[in-house]
């Protein structure tokens, strides 16, 4: 089967590029409001794109309201944010998460997610996420008719949890994967998680 993709309308696009780029790694990004409260929310078009400087990318749309999604608009207020990696048990509240609310409200609240003190950063980060980031914006760029943001942040600091990480052969941190059991986003409302790590031989 060959798909033209000039045939198709946006939204065809959409749901076939998250039909097939699979699994996609998942951004759940905790940013502040100018009326101080947190704004949490899911990115899966979100990767690592450069370690000198160390970036991560997220993109997001506006909200059918053609508005920019908070995520994206408090960094006008605060130009820090957290980024999350979390385990397949909280896919729930993950999805809850992306449920679109009032700029003044927090998902933080509606979904009784539990945050702590990221020690050394400013923001907290969601107390049962294995790995956080703290980050700071580098940049934003708008592309597309619609558009879509693009946003370039630059990790200022890493908090993985000590039951995940140890050290490799040569000394080097290394974090144990299946016992992080990230979210691997698919299409639609459909996850995935990791039942076992394949070695590439030679």
């Amino acid at each position: 089967m060959i798909i033209d993709l000039a045939k198709l309308s946006p939204t065809e696009v959409y749901f076939l590029m998250t039909q097939t780029v699979v699994p996609r790694p998942v951004a759940w990004v905790l940013t502040q409001h100018k009326n101080q409260h947190f704004n949490l929310a899911p990115y899966s078009y979100f990767t690592a794109v450069s370690s000198e400087p160390p970036l991560l990318m997220y993109s997001g749309g506006k909200k059918p309201t053609g508005e920019l999604k908070d995520s994206i608009a408090n960094f006008e207020y605060n130009k820090q944010c957290v980024v999350h990696i979390a385990s397949a048990s909280q896919v729930e509240q993950m999805q809850n998460s992306a449920t679109t609310l009032a700029a003044e409200e927090s998902e933080i609240d509606a979904y009784d997610i539990e945050t702590t003190e990221f020690e050394g950063f400013p923001l907290p980060r969601v107390k049962e996420c294995p790995i956080a980031f703290g980050c700071e914006l580098h940049q934003t760029t708008e592309i597309g008719a619609k558009p879509q943001t693009l946003v370039f942040v630059e990790i200022k600091q890493i908090y993985i949890a000590d039951d995940v990480v140890g050290v490799d052969a040569k000394q080097r941190l290394k974090t144990d994967v299946l016992k992080i059991d990230p979210i691997a986003r698919l299409g639609g409302r459909e996850y995935a998680n990791l039942k076992e790590i394949v070695l590439a031989k030679g």
